[in-house]
């Protein structure tokens, strides 16, 4: 295998599959990027076996990339991504001798590297399915944002709770993510409808993973679903992750039809005051925080034998029935982050019942947030 480069090309292309690289290294070659080169084109690999990056690199004119001989090798991906990223020159030479020894030629550098033969490297299997659906790049990153952060972290005790779970059925797809005291739901419309009906669970750190290396919102992402696995695919990249075995509990009848108060909030000036108010929590894992409504107007407050307590007053439109409760500031401050907008509609049933926070006309993101017994 011998090849020139250059350089910006390859590093974008390392970087996409070193989000798979593996970092306990109980399998060595796992540590490595699977170089398959041809003549008009490097098919990058790499996998830890829970997620698994092909990308395909093909020059946009001659002068990018040049091959003298076609082949395969696996490079030690952490070292081989430091050098790529700190030589200097526009092109990178690479050439592989007897198999397994592999020279890298840059303007004035000069590295020796011990590669693995391809021999070792797992089978993996990118045949894609003929039913699928597609969502873009931007449908795929605001599941991220807006659901990722209520999953579990815990994954010995409810494991199916720390991945994101997905249903669909015909033109719509429902995500949700729970850790128990909380919950985001997304909804999300299809182009055209699925011809199978779908439930499964993605482990929200595989799915966080594939956000951070995708970046053209207008982008169409075909989504591949298997027994085991779903396989994402864009033009030159596919993203394997493996799905998670276990029941995902049903959420859909915690969230209620009506609501005795509801509250349409300025989102910022209501996530300002949650912030100040939070500073005197006593615990600062659930952040707790009370607020009482009177008519036109909210006190937000929290308390610390240690430290001291703090109240602020925030006017509200008035109000028809008062509502005491409380709740994690911190759970509040994440739903929160997960709207767009100005407003948000803040809706209440009682003290000790979920509260669920909306759009005005808009049903397709909700977050539920439990409440906290202070008595």
């Amino acid at each position: 295998m011998k090849l020139k480069i250059k350089r910006t090309l390859l590093l974008d292309g390392l970087n996409k599959v070193s989000h798979a690289l593996s970092t306990k290294n109980l399998v060595p070659v796992l540590g490595g990027i699977k170089f398959d080169l041809k003549k008009k084109k490097l098919v990058l690999t790499a996998s830890d076996n829970d997620i698994t990056i092909e990308y395909i690199i093909v020059p946009e004119n001659d002068s990018d990339f040049v091959v003298d001989v076609e082949g395969s090798v696996v490079i030690q991906g952490k070292y081989f991504l430091d050098i790529v990223r700190k030589v200097t020159g526009e092109y990178i030479n690479i050439e592989v001798i007897d198999s397994v020894k592999i020279i890298i030629l840059c303007e004035n550098s000069e590295f020796n590297l011990n590669g693995i033969s391809v021999e070792e490297y797992p089978n993996i299997n990118f045949e894609l399915s003929k039913k699928f659906i597609t969502l873009s790049v931007k449908d795929i990153k605001e599941i991220v944002s807006q659901t990722c952060f209520a999953t579990a972290t815990n994954e010995e005790s409810k494991p199916v709770l720390t991945g994101i779970n997905f249903n669909i059925d015909k033109n719509i797809v429902e995500v949700n993510a729970t850790d128990s005291y909380r919950l985001a739901r997304k909804q999300i419309i299809l182009d055209e409808e699925s011809s199978e009906k779908y439930s499964i669970v993605i482990p929200s750190k595989n799915l966080l993973e594939f956000s951070k290396i995708i970046d053209n919102n207008e982008d169409l992402v075909e989504v591949h679903i298997f027994s085991n696995k779903v396989l994402f695919k864009l033009e030159n990249l596919k993203f394997i992750t493996r799905l998670i075995n276990g029941t995902y509990p049903n959420v859909s009848n915690l969230i209620p039809l009506e609501y005795t108060s509801s509250i349409e909030l300025n989102i910022n000036l209501f996530y300002e005051a949650l912030d100040r108010v939070s500073v005197l929590s006593a615990d600062k894992e659930k952040n707790t925080i009370t607020i009482e409504t009177f008519n036109d107007y909210m006190i937000l407050k929290s308390s610390s034998l240690e430290v001291g307590r703090v109240e602020e007053k925030m006017f509200i439109p008035k109000l028809d029935n008062n509502i005491r409760i409380s709740f994690s500031a911190k759970y509040m401050l994440d739903a929160l982050r997960s709207f767009d907008g100005d407003t948000v509609i803040v809706n209440f049933i009682g003290e000790i019942k979920p509260i669920i926070l909306n759009k005005k006309d808009d049903s397709s993101l909700i977050q539920l947030v439990l409440p906290i017994r202070t008595y």
